[in-house]
Parts: C-alpha cells; sequence; structure tokens
C-alpha cells in the first residue's frame, strides 16, 4: 500500500459529525481522509433548524461548506462507500471502489437510517409535510392541523410534543390499540387536548401537492395540513460489529457503546453523530464530531511521544 492510502485518521461518513472531525483534525495537521457515501439522513428536508448562525439553511448547502472548509486543511474526501473494516494493529478500510486505506485511527459517522411506514403518501411527502421532529420543524408549520401516525405505544410521546406546536392535533392509532396505552398516556393525551382516534391509516390526501388529510381503512377522512410520524430507526453500524464493538439496546435501535468523547469499547475507533444515538440533531453531531476529532489528535500527540520516549 503506498503512502497516498495511509492516513492518520480516515472518517468514514461525510455529514456534520465526520466533516466536524475532520475539520479539528486537518487543522491540527493530522493527514485526514473521508470518505463520504453521500447519503445524509436530512437530505429530504428543506432547510435545517436549531443551529446557531445556520437556521434555515438548507442541508446540501451547509454540508457543501463543510467540504470546502475542510479542504482549506488539506484533509482529502472521495466520494465513495466503506464496506469492510479489519485490524492488524492500524485499520484497514475497504472502499466499494475497490481501493483499500489504511489508517491508525477510525471515526465511524455513518449515521442511520429512516424506516418509514408503509402507508401510501408517507414516504412521498417526507420532509415537506410529513414531518418526525417538532424541534427540526414545528415552528414552520406552527398553529396548523396536526395529524401524529402511531407507528408503537412509544408515539404518544411526540403527539403530546407536537402539541406544544398546534392545539389541533390528532393521533392516529393506526395499527396500535388503544388497550396498549397506558392510564397515564391517555390522561395526558387528553390534557394536552389530543384526540385519539383508532383505526388503520390507509392512506394520506393530497392535492395540488399539499397534504390535505388522513383516509382510514373504514373510509372515514380526517382534515389534516401536517402529519408526524416516527420513523423506524436503522443504525448504520455494519464497520464496527466485526471489530467486535459492545452495543447496547434502545427502543431505537442498538448504538456503540461510547464514553464522553465518542470512544467506542475498540481502541482507536470513534463514533460521532447519529451512528450513537438516535436523537443527535445537526448541532450535536457536530460538536460531537468536534470532540472526537479533539481527542484522537491528543492521543496520538502522547502516544507518539511516549513511543519517543521509549526509543
Amino acid at each position: 500500500m503506498t503512502q497516498q492510502d495511509t492516513y492518520e485518521v480516515v472518517v468514514v461518513g461525510g455529514g456534520a459529525a465526520g466533516l466536524s472531525a475532520a475539520l479539528v483534525l486537518g487543522r491540527a495537521r493530522r493527514r485526514t481522509l473521508v470518505v463520504d457515501a453521500g447519503e445524509p439522513r436530512n437530505a429530504p428536508a428543506a432547510h435545517m433548524h436549531g443551529y446557531l448562525t445556520r437556521d434555515g439553511v438548507p442541508p446540501s448547502e451547509f454540508l457543501a461548506l463543510g467540504r470546502e472548509e475542510i479542504a482549506r486543511y488539506g484533509v482529502e474526501l472521495v466520494r465513495d462507500r466503506a464496506v469492510d473494516v479489519t485490524r492488524d494493529g492500524d485499520f484497514t478500510v475497504a472502499l466499494a471502489s475497490g481501493r483499500s486505506v489504511r489508517a491508525r485511527r477510525l471515526v465511524v459517522a455513518t449515521g442511520l437510517k429512516d424506516e418509514l411506514p408503509a402507508v401510501p403518501g408517507v414516504a412521498e411527502r417526507f420532509g415537506r409535510d410529513v414531518l418526525h421532529c417538532p424541534y427540526c420543524h414545528g415552528w414552520e408549520v406552527r398553529d396548523r392541523p396536526f395529524g401524529v401516525l402511531a407507528t408503537s405505544p412509544l408515539s404518544v410521546h411526540q403527539a403530546l410534543m407536537v402539541s406544544q406546536w398546534s392545539g389541533d392535533v390528532t393521533f392516529f392509532l393506526h395499527e396500535v390499540a388503544e388497550a396498549e396505552l397506558s392510564d397515564d398516556d391517555l390522561r395526558r393525551l387528553a390534557a394536552a387536548g389530543v384526540k385519539v382516534v383508532s383505526g388503520e391509516v390507509a392512506e394520506l390526501l393530497v392535492e395540488s401537492d399539499r397534504l390535505t388529510g388522513v383516509r382510514l381503512a373504514d373510509g372515514t377522512t380526517h382534515d389534516r395540513a401536517v402529519v408526524f410520524v416516527a420513523p423506524r430507526a436503522v443504525p448504520q453500524t455494519g464497520l464496527l460489529q466485526p471489530l467486535g464493538a459492545e452495543l447496547r439496546e434502545t427502543p431505537f435501535g442498538a448504538y456503540p457503546v461510547v464514553d464522553e468523547t465518542g470512544l467506542t469499547t475498540v481502541p482507536g475507533v470513534w463514533a460521532a453523530g447519529n451512528a450513537m444515538g438516535f436523537a443527535e440533531q445537526v448541532v450535536n453531531a457536530a460538536a460531537g464530531g468536534y470532540r472526537a476529532g479533539a481527542t484522537i489528535n491528543g492521543e496520538l500527540l502522547m502516544s507518539d511521544l511516549d513511543a519517543a520516549v521509549r526509543v
């Protein structure tokens, strides 16, 4: 393997977490490669929110700015997919293109995928008037008639949360039986003014490229302008499992066990962003990438100094 294929750090994932880690490492003069498959989780959204000074910026513009910034510090970025990683002291990362690269340290920022309910209209409208996060999009759709499509009893929490942004919320139980809701759930929904509707949702209704309602399997319809849904989170941990990283089960999938810097149970491997947790918004992911990058630089420095002392 040539020197060109050898790096101090390889970052897998070119979203907010990966680019933030790469920025720190590039500024610390570390030879760094970002492997980006180009599949950011927030691609369906027209704008991102809640990131101070970047509120309302399109995700694609945000990432383009990040790529420009890391390039200033000599960080390389390749459009490719990491398909395997092995360890023999350092790490060898195999890419889909057939190329292999080596690194002393590895950052896994591969995020997660959202699996949406198989209800006609949901996937087509996702990121527009079918939404999942009120903190991301609640302000933009405030005071409109909301629907919440249950995917599990945990969807009660989503129905309660979105009531902060609208006083007209209908909770469609879909395939969840009302008996699965606790007494506390029902009391809180009533206190929040959330209407609970039983019955399977057959489709979302759209007119003139605008969501207008929800149709149930029995044919009844409910006028709604916005529908919130909780996708099934599928963590992208395919690179971590072969290395033996310990995972922890959560209601939103299995994520790597990490310390406060993102270090996994595999020495030399950090996770950042949605690769380490479901609720990492863009600003959190960027902060996690920064912590990982700074920690890796310090760890490499001390490792090299200790090795020099032993000589």
